[in-house]
């Protein structure tokens, strides 16, 4: 009896790595070119993350180390055929380190994306704002070198329309210069996922309730108005996660529809 029992577990294991065998060729058949193009976008993506970080703080800051690291940003970036208009950081890393995230940043910003989002389940960037600007403020100058001076950032908290009082704004080391690429860097956290969907839906009952709407003037495109900070704000194209949580852990969950995760 046992060792039917065991023969029968092994079909089912077989039977199961060939299921995931074909998913695994009808996903690469139906997937069209541009799932190709971000495949191309996230490893790009993952060239400073694998060769910066630990490079750098092992070799220090030499001219000439941040002059290649440079070039060679410049390089991943013509590189790509189709870059990534907003790109998604979900940091579900048990000890988030700004620096490592401000690198990621800095690159983003060398490339050309215009809009970084970075997110993490328990709200740390988005109470430590101010020590994120600044780090990423001093990795703009000790990583970009004089090329610093021709981008700028600007801090987001959330969905909030306004640069951060704190640390947001464009920075001040650059502030004189004619910008060639300006990035705006939302810090986002829980609340500005699925708690703004049930504030927002709290918003409606109550217009309905004191009658300043009627419940037939509800659908779909008013919803998605109030959740949308601003018109110009695209949706992610690509989120890059870190840490071992299989999980979206609460990213906007409304804006990622087309996104595709790594």
């Amino acid at each position: 009896m046992a060792f039917l029992y065991e023969l029968a577990w092994r079909f089912l294991h077989v039977a199961l790595h060939v299921q995931r065998t074909l998913l695994s060729w009808f996903r690469a058949r139906l997937r069209s070119c541009d799932w190709r193009l971000w495949k191309r976008a996230m490893a790009a993506l993952l060239v400073p993350v694998a060769l910066g970080f630990h490079a750098h703080r092992r070799l220090g800051p030499a001219a000439g180390k941040r002059g290649c690291r440079r070039f060679r940003w410049g390089t991943d970036g013509r590189a790509l055929e189709k870059l990534p208009a907003h790109v998604g950081l979900l940091i579900a890393e048990e000890e988030p380190r700004c620096a490592d995230v401000a690198t990621l940043v800095v690159w983003c910003m060398a490339v050309g994306i215009s809009y970084v989002s970075v997110y993490d389940s328990r709200g740390i960037f988005r109470r430590n704002n101010s020590r994120l600007m600044e780090e990423i403020q001093r990795q703009q100058q000790e990583l970009l070198g004089v090329d610093s001076a021709k981008y700028s950032v600007e801090l987001v908290n959330g969905s909030s329309e306004k640069p951060d009082s704190q640390g947001g704004g464009v920075s001040p080391l650059t502030a004189p210069t004619v910008f060639s690429c300006q990035a705006v860097v939302k810090v986002l956290s829980p609340d500005d996922g699925k708690s703004s969907i049930v504030s927002a839906a709290q918003q409606l009952c109550r217009a309905v309730e004191q009658r300043e709407r009627a419940s037939k003037d509800i659908n779909i495109d008013l919803l998605d108005s109030m959740l949308r900070d601003s018109k110009c704000t695209p949706d992610p194209d690509l989120v890059l996660k870190f840490g071992p949580v299989e999980s979206t852990v609460g990213f906007l969950p409304w804006h990622i529809r087309l996104t595709e995760f790594m």
